[in-house]
């Protein structure tokens, strides 16, 4: 197929290789330089979304937050400029973390100019976007959702149609809300653990044999005794994401008291000049409260 992709960040780089490595045509756009890696592929750079689209049949976006979605999609030269050429029913699919609510009106609009919208964050970070594991979380029309699965299936591996759009995005913001919760539970596990005297990479060790066990444990509980949080996801896309979080918990009526408390957490990190951090860096704000960190 002729595939375009734009956003070629620490995910969206891996993750349009491993469409172009898997023989389509691909057509990439991105807010700065292209990578190294990406020029060394068989890509076809582009000057804007909108070329992109012009030669695309479906058009992927992997940006960091709404604004730059909708500066991607419906700004001069953005995508919506291209969706009308060769004749074909196009497909838009935004793989950014964006706003549930925006990606209904952007979904609509994209439709009104003859073209199909799938939203379809993910969850795994550069880690999954490298080795092709990625969960995808998608919202959209079924017949749409199948003709772009076998390209969703060359990044990710758990791949599901939530409902329709906007429902990929909510459920992204959902992972996003257990993924920091869990964080935090890690820092203060290990934080305690260090300063009560034990050793918290020996805790964590024998804490990965019971219930206790988890991905976050594994990955991000190594990373914050090793101190190793170069970014696999920063904190302040992270922080993003619980803002969306509770922007949406505010409309619909709802408390989300430990989000709040993750999301502060991660302010914490942000004005201590961590926002750029992997958000296992989260544990520093734990750490600067309690003037112990948990490797000494």
């Amino acid at each position: 197929m002729k595939v375009g992709f734009i956003g070629l960040g620490i995910m969206g780089t891996p993750m349009a290789l491993h469409l172009v490595n898997a023989g389509h045509t691909l057509y990439v756009s991105a807010a700065r330089k292209v990578p190294e890696a990406v020029k060394a592929s068989a890509a076809i750079p582009c000057a804007t979304p909108g070329e992109v689209a012009r030669h695309a049949e479906v058009v992927f976006l992997m940006v960091p937050d709404t604004p730059d979605v909708e500066s991607v999609l419906f700004g001069e030269n953005g995508v919506a400029a291209g969706l009308g050429a060769g004749g074909a029913r196009k497909i838009v699919v935004d793989m950014s973390s964006i706003s549930p609510m925006a990606t209904k009106a952007f979904a609509q609009k994209i439709n009104a100019l003859g073209a199909d919208y799938i939203d379809a964050p993910v969850s795994g970070g550069e880690v999954g976007a490298k080795a092709a594991s990625l969960t995808i979380m998608c919202g959209g029309d079924p017949a749409v959702f199948e003709k772009v699965r076998p390209l969703l299936e060359l990044m990710g591996k758990n791949i599901t149609l939530v409902g329709g759009n906007g429902d990929g995005q909510t459920t992204k913001v959902a992972n996003q809300i257990i993924v920091a919760l869990n964080i935090a539970a890690v820092g203060e596990a290990l934080l305690f653990a260090s300063k009560a005297g034990a050793d918290p990479a020996k805790v964590r060790q024998a804490l990965m044999g019971g219930f206790a066990s988890s991905r976050i444990l594994e990955v991000h509980g190594e990373r914050m005794i090793h101190r190793t949080f170069a970014p696999g996801f920063r904190i302040k896309l992270h922080q993003k994401d619980l803002g969306l979080a509770l922007q949406g918990a505010r409309e619909l009526g709802l408390a989300l008291p430990q989000t709040a408390g993750a999301a502060q957490l991660m302010q914490a990190c942000a004005a201590n000049g961590d926002a750029d951090l992997d958000h296992s860096a989260l544990v520093k704000a734990l750490e600067l409260m309690a003037a112990h960190a948990v490797a000494q």
